[in-house]
């Protein structure tokens, strides 16, 4: 018997806002939610970005003025909006329109007669000179330099850069801020705030949990796609020397793939359970997700953290994808719309699934997920928000072009329709399932997605399955976008609408359709309309990935004829409490009243720590030992 990998917590941070109690997924949807509704998403935006801060119980605004929740909606309300999604990139990352550069220039005299000459600072001249300079010591700190000759030279200069929109953060919100950051690199800085999140949305002490667990039944399966690239991280060890700064001990560690997945289990939960790292462009948090889910299917572990952290809107990335054909350029935008009487286009609309569009617009996001087996989740009274019964990965083959698309997800998006189909039944998988598609934004993935689309719907006898793609307001934050994509989808479930893909105002001619009903505005189904959901992911270099997302009414179903009566009913009075904890925590958020976990230097211990017999590992601060089972796994040659 199959354990079943339930969705306990989920939280983080995306161009939308916060992700626990659904906040990120609710900005997109806002017009359709009740006042109340939008009034806690809005005051949320305000802590989050720092427009006001909440004490004595009233709302502060950065200009000083003293407002009920009510009126402070009133006044900077349109404001906080702004400050979300796709748009603009903010000069609190870098200015679009002046990216510094150095061109490479040779500098000559203006005669044979003549020579170059300048003043120097000592400390600042090469130690390995050219043979044509000619340096004389002026004082104890200037010397002058002649030049016999030419001199090669780098000039400082700027640029505009042509991609100018991004899905970055709400403007204003800075982890760094929220805990001792120790010039930690972006990505990691959103670790620790997302992973955080996750935890504490749950409504159930992490400590709790723990006791529960052996220490080698836990397990954290987190990346990023990329690394670390910006200033702090591997972009500033592969540049500092160039620009004249120093590297530092820091760049390299800190830089690493796996870092997010280090972070949580060093200065978060203080896991020494299984740890991993599964990179594959688009799809890796789906990859690490896969490895979480077969993980405690098979019992080897009880609880898992499976998270993504990408912080790629760097001008060295931008300029990359560009050079690619990936990106929405401004210009390209302003022809799409035949518009030729102003210099920008609308940013909030860069990004346009499955219409006519031209590129995908970068995003940046963390994202984590709190999975049990379903008994533990029961014994703990555990809020349900889902269930993940298997990811699917697969293999493009040979190819030419290693970005191009292949046949992968047509495997991956197959298997799960069948497996899916054996869970919920032939009506559940054609007429109560939507998918969330990876829907990129770019001419090629329009039309190479839509057929995989197609062709795995209509096989399956599928005639208007629902389509969205929620990059459409948030951007593709690379690794981390099945992240998006997962815990945007729960919401469906918490408010009953599917968000429409409404930067699109009409699908491209060449988009497949047969067997599908691309959403594109927001549609109020209902709570209870749609029994799963099936993410994709297409990624670059052949990385394809399809989760399957099970409804929490359709988990609760299933466990009911698990567990008995009397279980169920234990559950729901332990899980009136979690519910309420949880609720106190997404209150105290949005008050701005809680900060991130962040225990640096927190029981640390070394081998001298350790009590270990023949039979068992105990470690001080768990309750649980680590025990050595009997190897019974190849009696038959042993």
């Amino acid at each position: 018997m199959a354990r079943l990998p339930v969705i306990v917590g989920f939280g983080g941070i995306n161009s939308a806002g916060r992700s626990s109690s659904h906040q990120a997924y609710r900005r997109i949807v806002l017009d359709l939610l009740p006042s109340a509704i939008q009034q806690d998403v809005l005051l949320d935006l305000a802590t989050l970005t720092n427009a006001a801060e909440y004490k004595n119980g009233f709302w502060h605004t950065e200009g000083g003025e003293e407002l009920d929740a009510a009126s402070l909606i009133d006044s900077i309300g349109e404001s906080l909006l702004a400050r979300t999604l796709i748009r603009r990139i903010h000069p609190s990352l870098f200015d679009v329109d002046h990216v510094t550069l150095h061109k490479s220039s040779v500098l000559t005299p203006n005669s044979q007669e003549e020579k170059l000459s300048f003043t120097i600072k000592t400390r600042s001249l090469p130690s390995d000179r050219p043979t044509n300079w000619q340096v004389t010591e002026i004082s104890d700190h200037l010397s002058k330099v002649t030049i016999d000759g030419n001199l090669e030279a780098f000039i400082k200069d700027s640029k505009a850069l042509s991609v100018k929109s991004a899905g970055q953060l709400p403007t204003g919100f800075d982890a760094s801020k929220l805990y001792q950051s120790r010039n930690h690199p972006r990505g990691l800085q959103m670790t620790v705030y997302g992973a955080s999140d996750a935890v504490q949305s749950s409504g159930i002490d992490w400590e709790l949990i723990r006791s529960k667990v052996a220490p080698d039944q836990m397990a954290v399966y987190a990346a990023n796609s990329i690394g670390q690239m910006d200033d702090l991280g591997f972009g500033g060890m592969l540049k500092s020397a160039l620009i004249g700064k120093r590297t530092t001990s820091k760049h390299l560690p800190l830089g690493y793939a796996q870092m997010p997945a280090d972070f949580v289990n060093a200065y978060i939960l203080g896991s020494v359970g299984s740890v991993g790292t599964s990179i594959g462009a688009c799809a890796t948090y789906f990859f690490n997700l896969e490895k979480a889910v077969e993980g405690i299917k098979t019992g080897k572990f009880r609880v898992a953290m499976v998270g993504g952290s990408d912080a790629p809107i760097t001008p060295e990335i931008i300029e990359g994808f560009r050079t690619m054909g990936a990106l929405a350029e401004d210009t390209a935008l302003l022809a799409l719309d035949q518009i030729d009487n102003q210099e920008e286009p609308d940013h909030t609309r860069s990004c346009r699934p499955f219409a006519q569009n031209c590129g995908f617009t970068i995003g940046e996001s963390s994202q984590w997920t709190l999975l049990m087996d379903d008994a533990l989740a029961i014994e703990l009274g555990a809020e349900i928000y889902g269930a993940i019964p298997a990811v699917f990965s697969h293999a493009d083959g040979h190819k030419k072009s290693i970005s191009a698309p292949g046949i992968g997800n047509y495997l991956t998006m197959s298997k799960a329709m069948a497996y899916l189909q054996d869970m919920i039944g032939k009506d559940g998988l054609t007429e109560r399932t939507f998918i969330q598609a990876h829907g990129t934004s770019t001419p090629q993935n329009r039309v190479t997605e839509s057929h995989v689309l197609s062709k795995a719907a209509t096989s399956f006898g599928a005639t208007g399955m629902p389509v969205t793609a929620l990059k459409a307001f948030l951007g593709h934050s690379q690794g981390t976008a099945g992240g998006d994509q997962l815990h945007l989808s729960l919401g469906v479930w918490k408010d009953g609408i599917l968000p429409g893909i409404t930067t699109s105002t009409e699908l491209a001619n060449d988009v497949y359709q047969e067997g599908l009903h691309f959403q594109l505005k927001h549609e109020a189904y209902g709570k209870d309309y749609f029994d799963a959901a099936l993410l994709n992911s297409k990624g670059f270099g052949g990385n394809n990935a399809t989760a399957i997302l099970l409804a929490p009414h359709k988990v609760m179903g299933m466990l009911s004829k698990r567990y008995s009566n009397a279980e169920l009913e234990e559950y729901a009075i332990k899980n009136a409490k979690v519910k309420e904890a949880a609720e106190a925590y997404n209150q105290a958020a949005i008050h701005g009243q809680v900060l991130p976990v962040y225990k640096f230097g927190f029981n640390v211990l070394g081998g001298e720590d350790l009590n270990i017999t023949d039979k068992e590992i105990r470690l001080p601060g768990y309750e649980m030992p680590v025990t050595f089972g009997t190897n019974t796994e190849f009696d038959d040659i042993c």
